[in-house]
This record gives structure tokens, C-alpha cells and sequence, in this order.
């Protein structure tokens, strides 16, 4: 036994020293409220929100549980506070040009307010109007129009029947207008003499009347620009009387909004759109077939829209900048929408079915999405980056289907936002690389780290964090032995004993459930005792799997010997993922060697089960036995490795450390100890280099020497690096205490390949050659071997 590669009990694991902590539980320590350990994203983030120009988006990166999300919304909402409320928006109709609707700013608050106002404008002219219309002095006024023109009327009468009476007719005038009577003996002939009249008689009068109509055609013309001094005075009465009316009610709004030239451009049009459209607000038939009345009805509401203000955008209630969270980020939803009523198979719309997305109501403050929503969203994105790009908001319906509709072209709004966009590092990094838009729009990143240092400081924060949560979410609070529980699990989340994880979601979740099992026990404290539980508790929810697994480790199903020595055989280490639980498993791996030119073959790579970090670590072997025993004589063999009993696609370069103490014991003949395990990548040096999971596999080996019964030796290599990764259970640390398992840490692979075999790896003299009996002297001498049957056979 190499006792100096022995790992010592004292750094499997770095437990919290509360001695450090000055209180007894979190309700005496003041609770915070500033993220912890993330000074660079925090850094980024209060930087990219404070720089005014175009382009400074921020994209946030980090996991899920670093309180990338909370803090990214918290500081954004702090910021929005220092910021002045943005402007209301309304659309409006265009009179000029109805199918681009005209969009208008106001101040904050100020767009309800213009919005009831006008309603009320609109409501009470639709009832003034037609009162005014049936009033006593708006008849006296048309009357006195009437009167006049009849009086006219019979001065011309008079002057067109003086030169009548020479042609033998006389003018009268009925409900059908002017008509003209022959005359018999100076009087108008009846109907019964015009019908017993001669032929001769009718073709004179005609002549006459025709003689007639040349001769007072200036009179005739008369009666004609009469008629329309008549229309002309009905008409400027009417406009009068309405312009009156609404000018009451319009002219007050105008003056009250004199400083906005756009709504006081929009009112006047407005009145002039009234007075146009005067009998729109007269009428009032009622006697029509139902069927007619709803369609006039129906008809006669749709015009009124037009003076309807759209509240586009109403920040009355905001204090400060807005800041909004689109949660589904579709087109729709972030970039607003015109929606449409079907109306016998057409489409139609108007400028009040103009709907805002999430990008108007965030104008002027800040706009916060996940990226993976926005980025699987069609369309989506294009349009968020046109709208950055351009610094305008168009609002343009996707067409689609067949369906015969009204377009609108709502005039656009001035953007002034800042996006944050949430994601992971891979999509930042395919972004940034694969779209140019990207790097202009979104010059910062906020990068949230996984881990923080082990510190004292983060350590205290760590427990006011705590308290924080106690306080907020109504917790029993924690006693500092539970403190340290819980720094010692943000170690183990961290992988590291110099770390602690950031990932507050799950630390807030043991939290939540360590209080569940102090009210179970029936408890007023949290303690160590209570976070242990909770872990414990965690863990059994969740690794139904793992003792599946370890049940066929322990009825043989699964072979895996933890005593003896078996050559070519070596029990290497893999980590198994189920959700919420990772777990160590044991694997045996196997090597078979023999004479042949094929080198090293990799039989999951050849039925397609291994990924190419895997493939990579199989081809490091080839390089780390070449230099090593190929310097004279060319590298001769063939070598298959496998994975026994592995049914599932296989990846990294974990166990290439492993692989090659079984290609060293099978090339040797030198048995491996079956009791011990191994971990560890190797570069072709033969430096073993550190891997992930250390706790995870050492823990699973355990359990299964623990199912099979400790027999004495039993224990795990890993790589030296891997020591301060180490914070294994407390179980595991009492049997390394109790000497019924060890650790060994090593460097190289010359230290690993003694301790399970025991016997040296052996040192190159100066004549480059290794001692006899040592493990290298063995794999030389089969390697010479090899290479002069291949010579004799070739």
C-alpha cells in the first residue's frame, strides 16, 4: 500500500466551522437582500442599464438558480424608479387617410383622460344635434330661407308670366316645381278642353312654348341659381348651426390641449369630419323591416368608430419607467397586432382594433425575455431586432391564409427601450457567432457565475440569506449548526471545498424543506439535525434508480467484484443523471490483448455507443503506449476495450486513466485489485488529469462494497487535483476513519498502476531499460514479443 498517496481523513471533506458565525440562530443577524457572490454580472448589469446609447442591450447569461432572473428584473425595477413615467399613446383615425391611422403622444395620464372627453364630445353631440335641428329657432331660421326664396320665387313667377301671356301660356307653381298652362281666351284651359283641341292647336302651342323658352331663358336661369342660393343658405345654415354645437363642445378640448399640435390637427379635422357627415348624426329612421334596421343600425355604429381614441398605451398608474416581463414572447405578444371581424367571409378592421405588444408598454423603460421562448417564437426575433434596429415600433399583421381582408398601416411609434434577454451561455455564444444583428444590438453581457468563493464573508451573507428567507417566507429560523449544514451542502453543490454554489434555488428549497421537517419533529428551530434530514429525505425521493441498480450489483446481476485480482479486469466509475439526483455506478471494464496491427479498438465506438470525447480518451492510449514503449520497435498489437454490461450511449474521457490500467495489467499479466476503483482522465504523458463527480463515484463504489460486505481494502483512485473537490457524506468519512475504505490521490499513472497491483511501474535507466519484475519491464518485454511475431510473420 502506497500510504502516501493515502487521501487524509481531514480533506474528504471541508466542514463549516461555526465557531465563526456570532450568533445562535438567523433571527438575531439582519437579513440581505443583495445577491451574493456575483459582483461581475451585478457589475455588467447596473452598467448596461446606466448607458443611454443605441445598442446597449444586455444579454444575461448563467443557469437556472443563480437568481439571474429576480435580479436582473429587481435592479431593472430599481432603475426604472430613478426614471421619469413615459407617455401615454393613443391611434387615432386618419380623415385624410383612413387606412393609416395616426398615432399621438401625451403626457402620462393624459391619454384616459382625452379618451372619456372626447367619448363625452361625440355622446352628447349625437343628442344636441338632432335637438338643436328640431328647434323652434332653427325652424324660424329655415323658414325665413323658405320664405324668402318663395318670395323671389313669385317675382320671377310674375316677370316670366308677362312675356307668357304674349305666347299664350301662364306659369304656376306646384309641389312639383314650375309648370306651364295654355291659355283659351285669356284663361288657363282645363284638361277636358286641352283634350278636344285639333291637332293644328297642339303643334301652335308647341311652337309657341318653344319660342317661348328661348325668349325667357335669362328668366329661366333665374330660377335655377335660385335654387341653389336655396341649397347654398340650407346648407350654411346647417353648417352653422352644427358648427355652433360643436364647436361649444370641441373648441374647450382644443384649448386645453393647445400645446399638442397633433391632437389639436386631430379635433379640428374631427369637426370638420361632423359637419360633413351631418346627417349621420340625424339619423333616426325607425321604419324599416327589422332585418334593414339592424343593418343600418349596425352600419350607422361602425361609422361613430372613427372618433373613437384607441388608449394605445396608458401609463396612468406607472410610477417611474415601466418594466415588463414577456413571458411569451410570441410575434404577437411582443409586437402588437391588428385584429379582425369577420363580416360574410371578409375581413374587416379599424384603427380601434389596433392592439399594443409588449415592446409598447416597456417604451421608454425596460423589456426583460427568456431567450429560448423568444428565439422559438417564429418571427419574433426579426422583429425585435428591426425594431432596435430602426428605433421604431411598426405594427404589421403576419398574412397568412386566403381570407379577403382590410389592411391597416398604423403610422409608427418612436421606441426608446432596454431589452434584457435571459438565456444560457451556448445560445449568447451561437448568437453572437452566427448573427450580425447581434453583437450591435446587445453589446452587453451579464454573465452569472455558478459558484462563489468560500469565504468568510460570503459565508455570513450566506446566513443573513437565510434569515432573509425566514423572515419573507415565514421559516423557523436557523440554528448556526443548521448554517453550517447548510454551507456544507452549497460546498457539495459546488464540487468544490473552496466554493460555494450560487444556485439559490436549490439552497432556498432545502430551506423550505428542512422547515417542513423541523415542524414535523415538532421543533421550533431549524438544526443541523433538520437540514440533514431534509437531504436525506431528498435523496430517498429520488434515487429509486440507484438502488435498483445497487439490488442487481448485490444479487450478481450486474458484475462487479470487489475482491480478488482478476488481470484486464478494473471496476471504473461513471455518474448517472435521473432529474434531480446524480449517483455514482460502478462499471467493469475489460481489455483483451494479442498479436496483431490493429491497435487499441474501442468497441463502443464500434457499435456506435461511445460520443467523441470518449473515442478521444481511447485514442490518448495509443500515444501514451507508443512514446512509452515504441521508441525502438514499431507499436505492435491489437487491444479491444469495453465497457461490460453497458447498454447506454457512453461519453467523456473520465475513465481513459482507468481503461489504461487494464491494458497495462492485461499487457503485464499482472492481476489488478478488484476492491478498488478507479477515476481519471490521462493526457499521453501518463499525467492524470482531474474529472467531474469525484463525490458521486466515490460514494457509489462505496455502497456497492457496502451491499457485498467489506472485506478489507476497499477503496477509490482518483486524480490528486480532484482532493479539494472532495465533500463526501459522513458515512463514507466514518468508514474511511474506521479503516474499512481509503482514497488515494494520485499524480501519474505510474503511482496508480502500483497501487493496484503492487508491484512498481519501474523507472527508465539510462539505457533505456526498465528494472526487471516491474510493471513496465513486463509490458516491454510483451510488446517485444508481439512486434517480432508480426516480423516473423510478415
Amino acid at each position: 500500500m502506497r500510504k502516501d498517496l493515502l487521501v487524509p481523513v481531514e480533506n474528504l471533506k471541508n466542514s463549516c466551522d461555526i465557531s465563526i458565525f456570532q450568533f445562535e440562530t438567523t433571527e438575531e443577524i439582519p437579513p440581505i437582500k443583495e445577491i451574493i457572490g456575483q459582483e461581475r454580472a451585478t457589475k455588467a448589469l447596473k452598467f448596461g442599464l446606466s448607458v443611454k446609447k443605441k445598442g446597449y442591450n444586455i444579454f444575461v447569461t448563467g443557469i437556472t438558480g443563480t437568481g439571474r432572473n429576480s435580479y436582473s428584473y429587481s435592479v431593472a425595477k430599481d432603475f426604472a424608479k430613478r426614471k421619469s413615467t413615459p407617455d401615454d399613446w393613443c391611434y387615432v383615425y386618419n380623415f385624410k387617410k383612413p387606412e393609416s391611422p395616426k398615432a399621438i403622444r401625451l403626457k402620462a395620464g393624459q391619454g384616459i383622460a382625452f379618451k372619456r372627453e372626447v367619448e363625452n364630445v361625440i355622446s352628447k353631440l349625437r343628442v344636441d344635434i338632432p335637438k338643436v335641428f328640431s328647434s323652434r329657432e332653427y325652424e324660424d331660421k329655415k323658414n325665413l330661407i323658405y320664405h324668402n326664396y318663395q318670395k323671389k320665387v313669385e317675382e320671377i313667377i310674375d316677370e316670366l308670366n308677362i312675356i307668357a301671356k304674349d305666347y299664350g301660356f301662364v306659369f304656376k307653381q306646384n309641389e312639383n316645381g314650375l309648370i306651364s298652362i295654355p291659355l283659351v281666351d285669356g284663361r288657363p284651359i282645363s284638361e277636358e278642353e286641352l283634350e278636344n283641341i285639333s291637332e293644328d292647336e297642339i303643334n301652335k302651342m308647341r311652337e309657341n312654348s318653344s319660342k317661348l323658352s328661348a325668349e325667357a331663358y335669362d328668366i329661366f336661369n333665374k330660377f335655377r341659381k335660385l335654387d341653389e342660393q336655396l341649397r347654398d343658405r340650407l346648407k350654411q345654415l346647417n353648417e352653422k348651426v352644427t358648427f355652433d354645437a360643436v364647436d361649444f363642445y370641441l373648441d374647450q378640448l382644443i384649448k386645453r390641449y393647445k400645446d399638442n399640435e397633433e391632437i389639436e390637427k386631430f379635433l379640428n379635422e374631427m369637426e370638420d369630419d361632423i359637419i360633413k357627415n351631418l346627417n349621420q348624426f340625424l339619423d333616426r329612421e325607425e321604419n324599416s323591416k327589422l332585418n334593414e334596421v339592424i343593418g343600418k343600425l349596425s352600419k350607422h355604429e361602425d361609422f361613430f368608430k372613427r372618433y373613437e381614441i384607441n388608449l394605445f398605451i396608458d401609463n396612468s398608474n406607472c410610477q417611474g419607467a415601466p418594466v415588463i416581463r414577456e413571458v411569451n414572447p410570441n410575434y404577437y405578444n411582443l409586437l402588437g397586432k391588428i385584429e379582425y371581424v369577420n363580416e360574410s367571409g371578409v375581413l374587416k378592421t379599424d384603427h380601434t382594433r389596433i392592439k399594443p405588444g409588449a415592446i409598447h408598454e416597456a417604451n421608454g423603460g425596460y423589456l426583460i425575455v427568456q431567450a429560448k421562448d423568444i428565439l422559438t417564437n417564429p418571427f419574433a426575433w426579426d422583429g425585435l431586432k428591426r425594431a432596435l434596429i430602426s428605433r421604431e415600433i411598426k405594427i404589421e399583421n403576419i398574412i397568412k391564409g386566403s381570407v379577403v381582408a382590410e389592411t391597416l398601416k398604423p403610422e409608427p411609434i418612436p421606441l426608446d427601450v432596454k431589452v434584457i434577454v435571459i438565456g444560457d451561455y451556448y445560445t449568447y455564444q451561437l448568437l453572437y457567432d452566427y448573427d450580425d444583428d447581434f453583437k450591435k444590438l446587445f453589446k452587453i453581457r451579464a454573465d452569472f457565475d455558478i459558484e462563489m468563493e468560500r469565504n468568510e464573508e460570503n459565508i455570513r451573507k450566506i446566513a443573513s440569506f437565510i434569515a432573509l428567507h425566514c423572515k419573507e417566507e415565514n421559516l423557523r429560523h436557523f440554528h448556526k449548526s443548521a448554517v453550517g449544514k447548510v454551507i456544507e451542502y452549497c460546498s457539495r453543490l459546488a464540487e468544490d471545498q473552496r466554493k460555494l454554489s450560487a444556485r439559490f434555488n436549490e439552497i432556498v428549497e432545502l430551506l423550505y424543506e428542512a422547515d417542513a421537517w423541523a415542524d414535523a419533529m415538532g421543533d421550533s428551530i431549524v438544526t443541523a439535525e433538520h437540514v440533514v434530514k431534509a437531504i436525506e429525505e431528498k435523496i430517498y425521493r429520488n434515487n429509486k434508480y440507484e438502488e435498483k441498480l445497487q439490488e442487481l450489483f448485490k444479487d450478481g446481476t450486474l458484475l462487479i467484484e470487489t475482491s480478488g485480482w482478476k488481470v484486464g479486469e478494473i471496476n471504473g466509475l461513471a455518474v448517472m443523471d435521473s432529474g434531480q439526483y446524480s449517483f455514482g455506478r460502478p462499471n467493469k471494464i475489460t481489455v483483451s490483448t494479442f498479436v496483431g496491427k490493429e491497435g487499441i479498438i474501442n468497441i463502443e465506438r464500434e457499435v456506435q455507443k461511445s460520443g467523441s470525447i470518449h473515442d478521444k480518451g481511447v485514442l490518448i492510449l495509443s500515444g501514451y503506449l507508443g512514446e512509452k514503449y515504441a521508441r525502438e520497435k514499431p507499436l505492435s498489437l491489437t487491444a479491444s476495450i469495453t465497457f461490460e454490461q453497458s447498454y447506454e450511449f457512453i461519453d467523456g474521457d473520465s475513465a481513459s486513466s482507468t481503461e489504461l490500467y487494464a491494458l497495462l495489467s492485461s499487457l503485464s499479466d499482472l492481476p489488478i485489485n478488484q476492491a478498488i476503483a478507479v477515476t481519471g482522465s490521462v493526457n499521453q504523458k501518463g499525467i492524470v488529469q482531474p474529472i467531474g463527480g469525484v463525490n458521486e463515484k466515490i460514494e457509489g463504489f462505496y455502497k456497492v462494497c457496502k451491499s457485498k460486505g467489506f472485506k478489507g481494502g476497499e477503496g477509490v483512485i482518483i486524480p490528486y487535483q480532484n482532493i479539494r473537490n472532495l465533500m463526501l457524506s459522513d458515512e463514507v468519512i466514518q468508514a474511511v476513519e474506521e479503516g474499512k475504505f481509503t482514497i488515494y490521490a494520485v499524480k501519474t499513472i505510474e503511482e496508480g498502476i502500483e497501487i493496484l497491483t503492487g508491484v512498481p511501474a519501474g523507472e527508465m535507466n539510462d539505457k533505456g531499460r526498465y528494472p526487471v519484475g516491474t510493471v513496465n519491464y513486463l509490458v516491454q518485454k510483451k510488446l517485444d514479443k508481439y512486434a517480432n511475431i508480426n516480423r516473423e510473420y510478415d
